[in-house]
């Protein structure tokens, strides 16, 4: 009875209804659009071509695709929490908020640094890796806060050349194969534009 009364109080009156249906497929196409234009899918995986979707990171993945840590770690391994799950999808979604807002309203730098969550993250994610080489090492105390304050150095202070290179520019790795990114305009869209062109 009350989920009866709750669709008659939510379901627009006969003369509107064809107009709100219309117009929730209109949203609803543009939201699957974008979603689709943006590759909204491919952030939910470990694949490091996800991270290649804005143009600006070509530099970083080239150098971490020609480095070690290609061999044995992706973007997400250093760059997102690992400890739990929880944590680990919170983080890639507000991180992830964050860069597509900044990319459509194209906000991006020219030269990106890493943000204050992220140094804590790649600090905390080097220790867990290298525990073993650590045992008699202070850095293991190190949570990221102290590098942030400038108060103690992080991993990356002394092994600066991992896993990006000291320059983390596409000259700093010649011949390396970055990925294009996929045209943002479907094939079928592409081929009636240049059939009308012709």
């Amino acid at each position: 009875m009350k989920l009866k009364k709750i669709i008659s109080i939510l379901s627009p009156p006969p003369e509107w209804r064809l107009r709100v249906i219309v117009t929730l497929g209109i949203l609803t196409g543009l939201v699957l659009a974008i979603l689709h234009i943006a590759n909204a899918t491919s952030y939910l995986s470990d694949n490091p071509n996800a991270c290649m979707n804005c143009h600006v990171m070509s530099p970083q993945f080239a150098s971490w695709q020609r480095g070690s840590h290609a061999r044995v770690a992706t973007c997400n391994d250093c760059h997102v929490p690992q400890d739990n799950f929880v944590r680990k999808y919170y983080f890639k979604a507000a991180d992830g908020l964050r860069h597509s807002t900044m990319f459509t309203f194209r906000l991006e730098p020219e030269v990106i640094h890493i943000k204050s969550a992220g140094i804590k993250v790649v600090q905390e994610n080097c220790i867990r890796c290298h525990q073993s080489y650590l045992h008699q090492s202070s850095l293991s105390d190190l949570k990221g806060e102290e590098g942030i304050a400038g108060t103690e150095k992080l991993c990356w202070g002394c092994h600066r050349e991992t896993p990006h290179g000291k320059v983390s520019s596409l000259s700093s790795v010649p011949f390396v194969r970055v990925p294009q990114q996929t045209p943002v305009m479907p094939e079928w869209i592409t081929k009636q534009i240049n059939k009308k062109e012709k």
